[in-house]
């Protein structure tokens, strides 16, 4: 039995019976008496238990100062298995993180939990080293806001703040009501209701300027509402009505697109062909921004059966990415 539930199983022994002897707990636990008594010192010198010897009982029970009183120790509801989960949810919380922030946050639970592992955080430290998160194209956002935006979230406040539109490279001052906080593809993104154009809207953290939060309570919209009006699109895209794009994936393609999800709606189906099986994808859309990227990115392995419009934006896309290589390359400075 792996310490930690050894101590949570000491601390309930005695709570429930009201003191045990050490001949008792040693049975109950099937350990060595060294260990035993490492448990117990564990318990009252790292974790606080009250617990202490009393000779007239000739057991263990609670200090008279918690007697009649229920006692639980903080943190002994996780397993050692669950508390290896823990840390590699933490690893992955730190690659999410902005600035630190959210690290700096949870480092008193990262403490905890190395305390509670004590004799194998060795091999803790180990596991972390052997676990690599890889995110490219990570865009960064400036702690202070960051901590803004998730204050105005949690304490249902609302946020001032000044905008970069930066497809129109424009700004403007927002006052947003935050609803629901994204992360996508290494970026953070704030779903709120902007009291300004009075509708839900999607805003990228990294393109937050100032950020302050209000006194004013914050206009709760339905989650159900927030969810059914900006997740209907394809990626980040959010808001209109959903249009439905074909795709179809060349044998080799299909190996992997069989297996991805582009989207929670889409559909799928394998075609028969000559020599190979192609794969279908259907899927939905709201902006064609970030979809036309997607298929670019499969190149000759992926064609746009349908819509047509999507399908011209994509041959559009491909027309100018090989004029580029048509013409001859730009000079390098002397």
């Amino acid at each position: 039995m792996p310490r930690t539930d050894r101590v949570y199983k000491i601390e309930m022994l005695i709570r429930s019976r009201g003191h045990l002897s050490f001949r008792d707990l040693l049975e109950e636990l099937e350990v060595s008496p060294a260990t035993l008594k490492r448990d117990l010192e564990f318990l009252r010198d790292r974790l606080g238990a009250p617990i202490e010897y009393d000779r007239d009982l000739n057991g263990y029970r609670f200090g008279a100062e918690v007697r009649g009183q229920k006692h639980e120790l903080p943190g002994l509801w996780f397993s050692e298995r669950e508390l290896y989960g823990l840390l590699m949810a933490h690893q992955l919380l730190s690659e999410l993180d902005t600035e630190g922030v959210i690290s700096r946050h949870l480092q008193p639970l990262l403490a905890r939990i190395h305390e509670m592992l004590d004799g194998t955080q060795l091999e803790a430290q180990a596991l972390l080293r052997r676990v690599r998160i890889v995110s490219p194209a990570k865009r960064p956002v400036p702690g202070p806001f960051f901590e803004s935006v998730a204050e105005a979230l949690l304490q249902r406040r609302r946020l001032a703040m000044r905008y970069l539109t930066r497809g129109r490279g424009a700004r403007s001052e927002r006052v947003v009501s935050p609803q629901r906080l994204v992360h996508y593809r290494n970026t953070w993104y704030l779903d709120a209701w902007c009291h300004t154009r009075q509708r839900l809207l999607r805003f990228a953290l990294d393109a937050i300027e100032a950020a302050q939060v209000q006194p004013g309570k914050a206009r709760e919209i339905p989650l159900r509402r927030v969810q059914a009006e900006m997740d209907a699109g394809y990626g980040i895209f959010a808001g209109g009505k959903p249009r439905w794009a074909r795709l179809r994936f060349d044998a080799q393609a299909a190996q992997w697109a069989s297996r991805e999800q582009w989207h929670p709606q889409q559909q799928g189906r394998w075609l028969a062909e000559p020599g190979a099986s192609a794969w279908e994808l259907r899927l939905p859309y709201v902006d064609e921004t970030e979809l036309v990227m997607d298929v670019l990115r499969q190149g000759p392995q992926v064609q746009v059966l349908e819509p047509a419009s999507l399908r011209r934006r994509v041959h559009e896309r491909l027309l100018q990415a090989a004029a580029l290589y048509d013409a001859a390359p730009p000079s390098s400075p002397a």
